[in-house]
């Protein structure tokens, strides 16, 4: 019996994958030492939960991490995807043995400390960072552990749900308990609460979200144009001849005339959205409207 043949492009794939997973755990444990753990704040997700475990008991985030995600990342073998279990594998232990390493060294010269003034900085900071390695990994069919993975199996389980809602109430729940752990103690002892730790927690939660999906949608934003014309032929050669772009030409009938018409599509880059308008305003008879495309594949000759 002939044994499966392996792989070798996708195991480099594979391979070129876990290293990049290493580097986002390394960048990943540096943004926790160097802006978070400092400055009294929980992150989003699992590791919120961590953080705030820590600052009360000093169980470090990565022991924590690896007894959470261990189990699921072997869940996730079975009922996600392999490949995107073991990405996630070597993220999340990655990142715990990258923690305890760095938790062992003296970095209190990189550290950004706010001493609670201004602290509204570090959490700018570590959100930005946080949601650049929640992008890549997830663009890497990988995540960073904890809450993603659940995501992930939601989102495969029930394509439907919007899994924003269970991820917020979840944030939302860090935000709320932070305002109960991050206390300080009057001077007659009485505790005293803050809602700073709270906002720091929402702006975190906030600007990391936003810089994932901006980095998970892509950067090669363009502009999709639907055109129905009586004048195909001359639009055709204007973009070809000004914008030096290609479209798809589509039979189409007009439900109130019933007259034959001509439907152009035609991807832009946001650079030509303009001169693309001009070249319509010359045209009568022309309806066109624009959408806006997210990311771009594939790549076609250039027909001489």
């Amino acid at each position: 019996m002939d044994k499966p043949k392996i792989d070798k492009r996708k195991l480099r794939v594979l391979f070129i994958d876990c290293l990049i997973m290493v580097g986002l755990a390394l960048l990943f444990a540096f943004n926790y030492e160097l802006f978070i753990i400092k400055n009294q704040f929980a992150p989003a997700g699992f590791n919120g939960i961590a953080t705030m475990i820590e600052y009360l008991t000093g169980f470090s985030v990565g022991y924590f991490t690896l007894i959470i995600n261990v189990p699921l990342c072997i869940f996730s073998f079975f009922f996600i995807s392999k490949d995107f279990a073991i990405k996630t594998a070597v993220f999340s232990v990655a990142y715990a043995l990258f923690v305890l390493l760095l938790g062992g060294i003296d970095l209190s010269a990189f550290q950004y400390d706010a001493q609670g003034v201004d602290t509204i900085f570090p959490s700018l900071i570590a959100g930005a960072l946080g949601g650049f390695v929640y992008g890549i990994a997830f663009r890497r069919n990988s995540s960073t552990g904890g809450a993603d993975i659940v995501a992930k199996y939601v989102s495969i389980r029930d394509p439907m749900l919007n899994f924003f809602w269970i991820n917020f109430v979840i944030n939302a729940a860090i935000a709320v308990g932070s305002y109960f752990v991050y206390t300080e103690t009057g001077e007659g002892g009485e505790i005293i609460y803050n809602y700073k730790p709270v906002c720091l927690c929402m702006l975190y939660c906030f600007l990391s979200s936003y810089v994932g999906n901006a980095i998970i949608k892509g950067s090669k934003t363009a502009y999709k144009f639907f055109i129905v014309t009586t004048h195909a032929e001359e639009i055709d050669a204007e973009i070809i001849d000004k914008l030096h772009h290609g479209a798809t030409k589509l039979q189409a009938k007009g439900v109130y005339s019933n007259g034959d018409r001509t439907a152009i599509v035609c991807v832009v880059n946001k650079r030509q959205l303009v001169d693309f308008r001009n070249i319509l305003k010359k045209y009568d008879d022309t309806f066109a409207f624009v959408e806006t495309v997210n990311e771009t594949f594939g790549s076609f000759a250039r027909v001489k």
